[in-house]
């Protein structure tokens, strides 16, 4: 099969996932990548290595990705092939994302700063070096892509994410009541009714 769909999970999730999507795309090879990286440096030297090794034997190539992993896909693959993106609840803007977890953490950049390092009590390490990495390598996307989005995401605002898809040229389709991460079956249903209607 000449046609490949890598399917690349957020945080906490797995490469099986990439199942959901099988009878969205009956022409094509439907793969999920086990990745292991926690942040976007390393991700960037794994996602590269693995796109140039595994997708080159590959006439097409679409992406389907979810939250971290979409940003992990933009910052890492975006001088790559890809013919179409599909982002679910994709991270697009982290440098925001930081400060807004700083801010929900009280933690001030010149603590940060000093600190290098801080935990926060919902479970997200604070990372100064993370901070200065995303400032300093900000996305650069031009992949026709997809967006959809659920109102009630509580990682990005609908603000970031409209102002995100206008800048990129990206369909973007809103559920309202839907959360960041789809799983209940009202929200999946939503989801595979956006993937067959695009």
């Amino acid at each position: 099969m000449k046609n490949l769909v890598l399917y690349i999970h957020g945080k906490n999730g797995s490469a099986e996932e990439s199942e959901h999507y099988k009878k969205f795309f009956p022409k094509s090879e439907v793969v999920g990548f086990d990745y292991k990286s926690q942040n976007a440096w390393d991700a960037k030297k794994e996602f590269q290595n693995f796109f140039d090794s595994f997708c080159e034997n590959y006439q097409s190539v679409k992406i389907i990705a979810n939250s971290i992993g979409a940003f992990f896909v933009m910052h890492a693959l975006s001088d790559k092939k890809i013919d179409e993106a599909f982002f679910i609840s994709p991270i697009v803007n982290l440098e925001k994302l930081i400060a807004d977890m700083m801010t929900w953490a009280n933690v001030t950049e010149n603590e940060l700063h000093d600190k290098k390092e801080i935990a926060t009590d919902f479970g997200e390490n604070l990372s100064w070096k993370y901070l200065c990495y995303v400032r300093e390598n900000p996305i650069k996307w031009s992949v026709p892509t997809h967006i959809l989005y659920g109102e009630k995401d509580n990682l990005t605002s609908l603000e970031t994410m409209k102002d995100f898809a206008e800048k990129i040229g990206a369909t973007l389709t809103v559920m309202n009541g839907g959360e960041h991460f789809f799983h209940t079956a009202e929200q999946m249903k939503f989801l595979d009714n956006w993937l067959e209607n695009l």
